[in-house]
């Protein structure tokens, strides 16, 4: 069990903090830091250069904590919250990552759950600083909050369009 679960962590959390690099620099595919600002625009994020700086860095962090098992409830309250921000882009494409849909952002957020849930295992920072078990209340916690914080991310930053003037504004439908 403690080599699957080493072997999640690893793959999960080095995807998700790699997703970080590449919205702040030009490692890993990237665009560099103007390219993840721009991308943050297209998808209709206000903030631009801090909201890729901020986005990034927390996929950095959540990842790299939880492929050390360090923090475990939290790393994967983090990597729950910006994965769902990743979702809802995605989410009017449907479920398919063939039609850029978000399967993909689905699956490291149901990781991630599923991380908080068991534990990191034995082969973790968690259990050589002797942190594990967590308490059950502060797993659910970090369930709930990881992605509800997600959404409001994306409540709060994403800009409603704008119609040209004088032609009527639609409602959107975010």
């Amino acid at each position: 069990m403690d080599a699957g679960l080493l072997v999640l962590r690893l793959l999960a959390g080095l995807l998700i903090a790699g997703h970080g690099v590449q919205k702040v620099s030009f490692r890993l595919g990237g665009k560099g830091l103007a390219g993840g600002t721009e991308e943050f625009r297209h998808d209709g994020f206000r903030g631009g250069r801090l909201t890729a700086v901020v986005a990034g860095g927390s996929q950095i962090g959540a990842g790299l904590f939880l492929a050390a098992g360090l923090l475990t409830p939290l790393a994967s309250m983090a990597a729950m919250g910006v994965m769902t921000v990743a979702g809802t882009v995605k989410w009017r494409k449907g479920l398919w990552v063939q039609n850029d849909g978000y399967e993909y952002p689905l699956v490291l957020v149901v990781i991630s759950v599923a991380l908080a849930l068991t534990g990191p295992g034995r082969w973790s920072v968690d259990h050589a600083l002797d942190l594990t078990p967590w308490p059950l209340w502060l797993v659910l916690a970090a369930i709930v909050i990881g992605p509800t914080s997600g959404l409001l991310t994306r409540a709060v930053l994403h800009r409603t369009p704008t119609a040209p003037e004088g032609a009527p504004r639609a409602q959107a439908a975010d």
